[in-house]
C-alpha cells in the first residue's frame, strides 16, 4: 500500500511539474521552434507570401553570400560596434562610479538612467533627429560657441556615430546599473589592503575594480554585440540606411528584401548568416576578454 501510494505522489507530482511547464512548453513552441523550422524551410525555397514554397537548393545561401549590400551591413555593424562599445562602455563605467559614491538619491538617479531603457524607440529617435538634425539645438550650439555645424546624418562619416550615439543614451543606464553591482560586490578589505599597500585610487581602479569586473564585462559585451547586430529602429527611422548606405543595417536589409521587395526566403537565409556571424564574434570576444576571477 505504502508503495502504491509513493507512486501515486510522484506521479502527480510529474504531472503537476508538466502542468506548471506546459505554458512555457507551448509558448517555445509557437514562438521559438515554429518560427526557426519556417526560416529554414524558406532558405531552401522560392516563395513570395503567396502559394506553396517551392524547393530552390543552395540558391538563397548563394545569393546572400554574394550580395554587396549584405556585406556592406556587416562592415556597417562592425563600423557601429567601433564606436558604440567604447562610449558605452566608459559611459557606463563612469555612471556606476558616480552612482557608488553618492551618498543620496541612488534610487532616483539609477531609475533616471534606466527610464531610457523602457523608452519606446520610434518616440525616442524622432526626438533626436530633431536634436540634431542640421538646423536643430545642438548645431546651433555648436554654431554659437565654436564657429561650426556638424551634418550629423547628412554625412557618411557621422550619420553612424550618431545612432551610436543615440543608442550610448538609451543603455548606458542598463549597462551601468549591472556594473554598479558588480562594484558593489567587491569586498572593501581589498581596497584597504592595497591602501595599505600605498595605492592610490587610480591605480586601484585598474589594478583591482576592472579586473574584478570580468564578468560584468563579459556580459556587456554579448549584449553590447548581440544590440549591435540588431539596430534597426534608429537607422530606419532616421536615416533610412543613407547616406550611401552608410547606416544600412543587417535588419534593415532583410526588412527591405522582406516587405518591400516581397522576397522573404532571402531575408530568411540572411537571417541565418547573421545568427552565425554574431555567435561567432561573440565567442572569439569571450575568448579573449573572459578570465576566471576568484574574490579572496
Amino acid at each position: 500500500m505504502k508503495k502504491y501510494t509513493n507512486t501515486s505522489m510522484t506521479a502527480k507530482k510529474t504531472l503537476k511539474g508538466w502542468g506548471f511547464s506546459s505554458v512555457y512548453i507551448i509558448f517555445s513552441l509557437l514562438f521559438f521552434v515554429y518560427p526557426v523550422v519556417w526560416m529554414l524551410i524558406l532558405m531552401f525555397s522560392k516563395w513570395n507570401f503567396i502559394g506553396e514554397p517551392k524547393w530552390n537548393g543552395f540558391h538563397n545561401i548563394v545569393r546572400v553570400l554574394t550580395d554587396g549590400l549584405f556585406w556592406q551591413s556587416i562592415l556597417n555593424v562592425f563600423r557601429f560596434m567601433v564606436m558604440y562599445i567604447p562610449l558605452v562602455f566608459i559611459s557606463s563605467v563612469l555612471f556606476a562610479l558616480g552612482l557608488k559614491k553618492l551618498k543620496y538619491g541612488k534610487t532616483f538617479v539609477a531609475l533616471s538612467f534606466f527610464v531610457a531603457q523602457a523608452a519606446p524607440g520610434v518616440a525616442y529617435s524622432i526626438i533626436f533627429s530633431k536634436i540634431f538634425s542640421q538646423d536643430g539645438p545642438m548645431n546651433a550650439f555648436l554654431y554659437e560657441h565654436f564657429g561650426f555645424v556638424i551634418p550629423w546624418f547628412d554625412s557618411p562619416t557621422f550619420a553612424m556615430l550618431s545612432i551610436a550615439l543615440i543608442v550610448t543614451w538609451k543603455f548606458v543606464g542598463y549597462y551601468g546599473i549591472i556594473l554598479y553591482s558588480g562594484m558593489n560586490a567587491i569586498p572593501q578589505s581589498i581596497y584597504e589592503a592595497a591602501d595599505i599597500d600605498g595605492a592610490n585610487g587610480v591605480k586601484c581602479f585598474f589594478k583591482i575594480t576592472l579586473p574584478l569586473l570580468n564578468s560584468q564585462m563579459v556580459m556587456i559585451m554579448v549584449l553590447a554585440i548581440t544590440l549591435a547586430f540588431g539596430v534597426f529602429t534608429e537607422a530606419f527611422l532616421i536615416t533610412g540606411g543613407g547616406p550611401l548606405n552608410s547606416t544600412m543595417t543587417p535588419l534593415l536589409v532583410m526588412y527591405n528584401s522582406a516587405f518591400r521587395k516581397l522576397d522573404p526566403t532571402f531575408s530568411a537565409t540572411m537571417a541565418v548568416a547573421i545568427a552565425i556571424i554574431s555567435y561567432l564574434v561573440i565567442i572569439i570576444t569571450r575568448k579573449l576578454i573572459e578570465k576566471e576571477v576568484d574574490l579572496v
